[in-house]
């Protein structure tokens, strides 16, 4: 192919201009960096919280969609399973049950030992009288015995009669009857007197059984517990403020335990997803102050900072449109606001940032 000085003078021309391009696009960067600030492009993310069933049910009512904004505390879903609500009930009557054992038990435990004392003195008051008596009976018995002697020898002697010897008789069986009575009421009273002593291992015992039926209860309490949340995981409520990003579920539909529900970006916890040729990583520190800068509010940068710097390098990202293309690798860095700004950032919004290397160096926009 021959060249006319025409097309001569166009490649020259054009190689110049690709030159003073490549050599513009250097010196931005070079200017950005001897300025003491580093721009970098990049999206809004933030963290994403799955929402997940507690509970093995089915999808009664889906109150929330994709794209809605939620509140901590907010009901989104509600399941439905009638087997929790029996499982409830019963372990609520199991509990109510328990309870009025321990209270019975506690009941009986206060009067066996209010009685306790009382039983002893009455049980030993029960054996001295019952000695006394048998005491006495024993006088009167012997007492019997001599005068029916007594007796008979005048009866052998023909001074009394028949009659006064079978009535001395009598009387005296009747003592030793008497007398034999009253022996065995004091046995009654001394087997009375030992069982009342007995009480403290009464006591014992019954405050065994407390502890075991207040341990029941606190199981069946628990149980109750148990069920009350399970029932209680049938609401599902949103755990922060935040955009419903992802719903996996309709109605009707019947999910697991730890099926996810829904994904919620946490809209306190934004920052901007950017990345760094890895000539500048040696430049870039964790906690170094920056700007975020977007176009919905173009005068209205929000303060921010260097909070995380990758460990690995990757290639850039199909999406991230480097300012510097002989650079492949880079580092992801996030750069999270520190202000409380009316300014709301919202996750996949693009967003330009500007760190600050130098801590004179002045802020300025970013350039494009």
């Amino acid at each position: 192919m021959a060249w006319t000085r025409t097309s001569r003078w166009m490649v020259g021309a054009g190689l110049v201009a690709v030159a003073a391009l490549a050599a513009g696009v250097f010196l931005t960067t070079q200017s950005d960096t001897d300025s003491g600030l580093v721009q970098v492009n990049g999206r809004v993310e933030s963290d994403q919280i799955v929402v997940s069933a507690r509970v093995p049910a089915r999808i009664a009512d889906v109150l929330v969609r994709e794209g809605d904004v939620v509140k901590a505390g907010q009901v989104m879903l509600k399941l439905n399973d009638d087997g929790v609500a029996a499982r409830t009930a019963q372990a609520a009557a199991a509990a109510t049950a328990q309870m009025a054992q321990v209270r019975a038990l506690e009941s009986s435990l206060s009067l066996l030992r209010s009685e306790t004392a009382m039983l002893t003195q009455t049980a030993q008051a029960e054996v001295t009288a019952a000695q006394a008596e048998l005491n006495r009976l024993g006088v009167v018995a012997q007492q019997s015995a001599l005068e029916r002697d007594r007796v008979k020898q005048l009866a052998d002697q023909g001074f009394v009669g028949p009659q006064a010897l079978e009535r001395a008789q009598v009387a005296t069986k009747s003592a030793l009857e008497q007398y034999s009575s009253a022996r065995a009421q004091v046995q009654k009273a001394q087997v009375n007197l030992q069982n009342a002593r007995l009480a403290p291992q009464r006591i014992a015992s019954r405050s065994a059984e407390l502890q075991a039926a207040i341990a029941q209860a606190e199981m069946a309490q628990a149980k109750a517990l148990e069920a009350a949340s399970e029932s209680k995981e049938l609401t599902v409520t949103a755990p922060v403020n935040g955009h419903v990003v992802a719903r996996y579920i309709n109605p009707g539909e019947a999910v697991n335990h730890g099926v996810p529900l829904y994904a919620i970006a946490d809209l306190s916890k934004v920052y901007l997803k950017a990345y760094i040729p890895e000539p500048m990583l040696g430049r870039i520190q964790l906690g170094q102050p920056a700007q975020i800068w977007t176009d919905s509010a173009p005068d209205q940068p929000i303060d921010a900072k260097v909070g995380y710097i990758a460990n690995r390098a990757e290639f850039t990202p199909k999406e991230v449109q480097t300012r510097d293309e002989r650079t492949k690798l880079v580092f992801e860095v996030r750069l999270y606001p520190t202000q409380t700004s009316q300014l709301k950032l919202l996750p996949g919004q693009p967003a330009d940032g500007m760190i600050r290397l130098s801590p004179d160096a002045p802020w300025h926009a970013p350039r494009h």
